[in-house]
């Protein structure tokens, strides 16, 4: 993929996580993150609302793994 095709990759991904639910959030965030590290990768320079949503996606995962087990 080109930098160009990773940009419109990843801001299809933005749009869409635009008000989405949890859940389509969570089913999502794998995607944003591959793309964020082919980005990496290719040294593409990744503007800071991806990387921050990236992060937010992230931890929304890592929360919903740790929501269901017993204290």
């Amino acid at each position: 993929m080109t930098a160009q095709d990773l940009y419109t990759e990843a801001e299809r991904l933005e749009e869409k996580l635009h008000g989405a639910c949890l859940e389509t959030r969570l089913a999502l965030q794998p995607s944003v993150s591959l793309v964020l590290d082919k980005m990496r990768a290719q040294r593409v320079q990744i503007p800071s609302r991806l990387r921050r949503l990236d992060a937010a996606l992230c931890e929304d995962a890592l929360e919903a793994r740790f929501d269901n087990m017993p204290v």
